[in-house]
């Protein structure tokens, strides 16, 4: 049952990337052959040792779609599943990388979402970058998805994981109910403009269920249009008021809600440079979005990136990681 399941998943998935999907850097591989890469699979993992190099070039040139028809192919003729033998063979970030690609993106999204509640403190990053930057389609998908996974809601699970106006915005976004038409109402953004500058900016305190009530539901052209009025009443950037009236995660999760509506590729590559900028790397961000974009917009993330910070990824990847961890990222960024 649980493969028909995932099979319209993937169909509605697939039927989505048509449209939005179309700007990775990794697409169909041209001549596939199913029951060549499995052979390559079961060879990188016999004997001693594992061939790292022969997994990460079937399964990082193949796309989400590809991969699926792998591991059904795999599971028929081995016996086994794929994931759970490749897990067995790979350590670290690699492994993360690759369990990730394995997955239709929302049963990854919805992994994600599960690992950033469970255990001990929430990677609020998690939460942000996912509800904040996926469509309603796409939202209403992952929770469907997760409670079939994980037998709880996730809105039961968010809110019994965070708390204050922080958990209220994350709810509001898992309601998946924006306004997705094209339409400006010019009254209505002037008076929307002026409710946020005197929800903050312009009142002793903020009152964030304005900010909600406009952020969270107004359709993108709208709330562009609501963003230069903003700025024409109060002499601000919206994002500059967002970081003078609000902190922690809320602060994050409403910037987070208007860059995504700005630039989508640009939030993203904002998120990739922070998660390697300085000391150490947060490997756990660098990988949700190598390997949540690479088929949907990372080419558009790249451009971002280089326009931003006048390097490239793959650059800073590549002074950023090693070993395979290195080449399977490098893979799914592309030249």
């Amino acid at each position: 049952m649980l493969v028909h399941q995932q099979d319209s998943f993937s169909q509605r998935r697939q039927a989505e990337s048509h449209v939005i999907g179309n700007r990775g850097t990794v697409v169909e591989a041209a001549a596939f052959n199913v029951e060549e890469d499995v052979n390559r699979l079961r060879g990188a993992m016999k004997g001693a040792g594992t061939d790292e190099a022969a997994v990460i070039e079937v399964l990082a040139r193949r796309t989400i779609a590809q991969r699926q028809r792998i591991k059904e192919a795999y599971k028929l003729t081995v016996g086994k599943d794929l994931a759970d033998d490749l897990q067995g063979e790979l350590t670290g970030n690699t492994e993360k990388v690759v369990l990730g690609l394995l997955m239709i993106a929302p049963k990854y999204d919805a992994y994600e979402l599960r690992t950033a509640i469970k255990g001990s403190g929430t990677e609020e990053a998690a939460l942000i970058d996912i509800l904040a930057s996926r469509t309603n389609a796409e939202i209403r998908v992952i929770t469907e998805v997760y409670m079939k996974e994980h037998g709880t809601s996730l809105e039961d699970d968010i809110e019994a994981d965070t708390s204050g106006m922080f958990k209220r915005v994350l709810v509001s976004l898992l309601t998946a109910g924006r306004d997705e038409s094209n339409t400006v109402n010019e009254t209505q953004a002037v008076q929307d403009a002026k409710d946020i500058y005197e929800a903050g900016e312009a009142c002793w305190g903020t009152d964030e269920v304005k900010f909600l009530t406009v952020l969270c539901v107004r359709n993108r052209n709208h709330l562009l249009r609501v963003f230069e009025e903003y700025q024409k009443i109060s002499g601000r950037d919206i994002e500059d008021s967002i970081k003078r009236e609000m902190s922690g995660s809320l602060e994050d999760v409403f910037l987070a809600i208007v860059k995504c509506l700005r630039n989508k590729p640009a939030f993203f590559a904002e998120r990739l440079y922070k998660s390697m900028k300085g000391l150490g790397t947060t490997d756990s961000v660098l990988i949700r979005i190598m390997v949540a974009r690479a088929e949907i917009d990372m080419l558009d993330i790249k451009t971002e990136f280089s326009k931003a910070y006048g390097k490239t990824l793959h650059s800073f990847i590549n002074g950023d990681s090693s070993g395979d961890y290195r080449k399977i990222l490098l893979e799914l960024c592309g030249e």
